[in-house]
């Protein structure tokens, strides 16, 4: 039986030009393809989280923590996210591995309660289709939603990836010496900008049970099949 996959993609392309530009800083790049599902991570994801860092290379951590983070040190970070102050965010692929993922990290001081820090990891096989980028707008979305006026990225000078991120969206980047500190200002909520937040929050649901229904279904005739192929030898071996 052969299912076209086309009916997968008609809820996110619905859309997705208006939902692209909501929300947006002022001054950011509007040209964009077609729109990619982001999850909002919870603590019972931690398993996946650790999974995905853990699958980063020694350079590609360097990049992220700004020091080549060893798998314990890894843990620890994911063991002391605290999931009620920050938001995380993830883009899954069809086998439910969390192949990109951003943390929008707050002070949670009262003098600082409108700056946030963002921070964000995509697996080499992912990279190239703007995931980064994605995650970043996600979470300027969510970020003005919150009424932070400010957000800031500390990174290492040669994260020209992430760095040009967030200059493509008008942050301001001052170097000193081998690490970089970016700054966006961004423009109070509107009206659009909260419809934003809801439709791209459930978009984002939607896509990972629709991801989440079609792996269990995948899994279960893969042990319907197993049931069956052992069957068949079974009759095979009392025809013998």
């Amino acid at each position: 039986m052969n299912i076209s996959k086309d009916w997968l993609k008609s809820p996110w392309q619905t859309g997705s030009g208006w939902l692209r530009d909501m929300g947006r800083p002022q001054g950011a790049e509007r040209r964009s393809p077609s729109l990619v599902p982001i999850r909002t991570l919870s603590p019972r994801h931690r398993e996946r989280i650790v999974k995905h860092l853990l699958k980063l290379d020694e350079r590609d951590r360097y990049l992220r923590f700004g020091y080549a983070a060893s798998d314990e040190q890894v843990a620890r970070y994911v063991e002391h996210l605290d999931f009620e102050r920050d938001d995380i965010f993830g883009i899954f692929n069809r086998r439910l591995e969390l192949i990109a993922m951003a943390h929008l990290a707050f002070a949670g001081h009262p003098e600082h309660e409108k700056c946030a820090e963002f921070g964000v990891s995509v697996l080499k096989s992912a990279r190239g289709k703007g995931l980064g980028k994605r995650l970043f707008e996600r979470a300027v979305l969510h970020a003005r939603s919150k009424n932070v006026s400010m957000m800031f990225i500390h990174a290492l000078s040669e994260n020209t990836a992430m760095l040009k991120i967030a200059r493509n969206a008008g942050a301001t980047v001052k170097r000193e010496g081998s690490e970089s500190e970016a700054y966006l200002e961004l423009p109070p909520a509107s009206f659009e900008t909260h419809v934003s937040e809801l439709m791209t929050e459930h978009i984002g649901e939607v896509d990972y049970q629709l991801k989440k229904q079609a792996k269990n279904f995948w899994s279960f005739l893969a042990g319907v099949q197993e049931v069956r192929k052992g069957v068949q030898e079974g009759r095979h071996q009392s025809a013998e």
